[in-house]
């Protein structure tokens, strides 16, 4: 770890223990965030299978292969967020997460810049200043940095959109470190998992979490986390790996592909499940200087 990373890392650490942990949320707090998060429901309705989502307690998780748009698709909900109601935003704070330590700032702010109005370098800092951007290196420390941020959001109303980038990004570690106890393997990860759902359940969040490829499912494979209909609409090569704490916490399922077809404008296909009411629909969407584009 290079001087600057740890330098980075203690000044998150020390603003995360600035507050008093624990503090219960006032009620005048409780009802803010009760409001932001509604402007949820207008965040991206072409990204989901149900009209009105994400709403509070929704786990959404982004699956894979790297290069298919997973990580452009979480800019352009940044920007959603961010942005100003006055410029087409939702005009709330967002907590991202970045594990994989992929986060792009010039490329955020490049897409702000294309979408904003007013491009004045106050206004896309007053944008940046409704991001939390914190860094984790392993998945020790992503845990005790959940543990950290109840207080940040119980401090902050309008903070009611989490994003980790990726929640699979230290499964071969854990997995090499536990050995060939599968309990030590997932020890970390199910903490994790638990505590992530007992912050947008207490907090009333809406979470986002990405996960690689990396199981293929196998064609003998009877192992499905869908209904036959599911199974049948989606056709996707999915295999779960992650620990079944963070399987049986997820809502919606949306699987990101590279279209092969090269007369086609739209480069990119989500296929997004609903996994609780069993609906699934297809988008295509392209990636352009401005970000996202159905």
């Amino acid at each position: 770890m290079d001087n600057q990373t740890r330098a980075r890392e203690e000044l998150v650490t020390d603003g995360l223990r600035k507050g008093n942990v624990g503090v219960h949320c006032p009620e005048k707090m409780l009802l803010a965030r009760l409001e932001g998060r509604s402007a949820l429901k207008n965040l991206e309705p072409y990204l989901f299978a149900e009209e009105g989502s994400p709403v509070h307690g929704d786990v959404i998780e982004f699956h894979g292969p790297e290069g298919t748009g997973k990580t452009e698709m979480l800019y352009h909900l940044v920007a959603r967020c961010i942005i100003p109601k006055s410029g087409g935003g939702l005009e709330v704070k967002v907590m991202f997460i970045d594990t994989d330590y992929h986060f792009d700032m010039l490329r955020l702010v490049t897409i702000l810049e294309n979408r904003l109005a007013q491009r004045t370098e106050e206004m896309i800092k007053e944008c940046l200043g409704r991001l939390f951007l914190v860094n984790c290196s392993s998945s020790t420390q992503l845990l005790l940095t959940l543990y950290s941020l109840e207080n940040v959001f119980c401090t902050h109303p309008s903070l009611c959109l989490l994003i980790l980038d990726s929640i699979s990004a230290f499964y071969w570690i854990d997995r090499s470190n536990g050995g060939e106890s599968l309990t030590l393997q997932e020890m970390n990860l199910k903490k994790c998992a638990n505590f992530l759902g007992k912050l947008v359940s207490e907090h009333h969040l809406a979470l986002f979490a990405t996960t690689q490829m990396l199981m293929q499912k196998s064609a003998n494979s009877a192992e499905s986390f869908f209904p036959l209909k599911l199974t049948h609409e989606t056709d996707t090569d999915y295999r779960p790996y992650l620990c079944k704490s963070w399987q049986q916490m997820v809502t919606h399922r949306i699987f990101f592909s590279k279209q092969c077809s090269s007369g086609n404008s739209k480069g990119f296909t989500v296929t997004s499940c609903h996994l609780k009411r069993n609906h699934v629909v297809k988008r295509s969407f392209s990636i352009a200087e401005c970000g996202v584009q159905f």
